[in-house]
């Protein structure tokens, strides 16, 4: 039975947002290296040292987005976006009621 929702359209949004991320990763990336540096300033307060490791997890959530996004795609039904695909090739027609 097919879907009612588009698996292409979902699968274009994945595609949209993994870009997103991937621009997004060296910029955090550096950004972890930054913090990481931080932690070893002379005479840090654990404090702050506390803050500087909480913003570096933060930044390795990256992964769990990456992960996200494949656990989206994972969903779609298997064949589902060929299937489509191949619907749109030969165009729509509504449907008789």
């Amino acid at each position: 039975m097919p879907i009612r929702w588009s698996g292409v359209k979902v699968s274009e949004a994945m595609d949209m947002a993994e870009e997103f991320v991937r621009e997004a990763s060296p910029p955090l990336e550096q950004a972890k290296v930054v913090a990481t540096e931080a932690r070893k300033i002379a005479n840090l307060p654990s404090y702050l040292d506390q803050r500087l490791v909480r913003l570096i997890i933060q930044i390795e959530r990256i992964d769990s987005v990456k992960q996200a996004i494949e656990a989206v795609r994972k969903d779609i039904p298997d064949g589902a976006i060929g299937m489509e695909q191949a619907s749109l090739k030969h165009g729509t027609t509504k449907a008789l009621m």
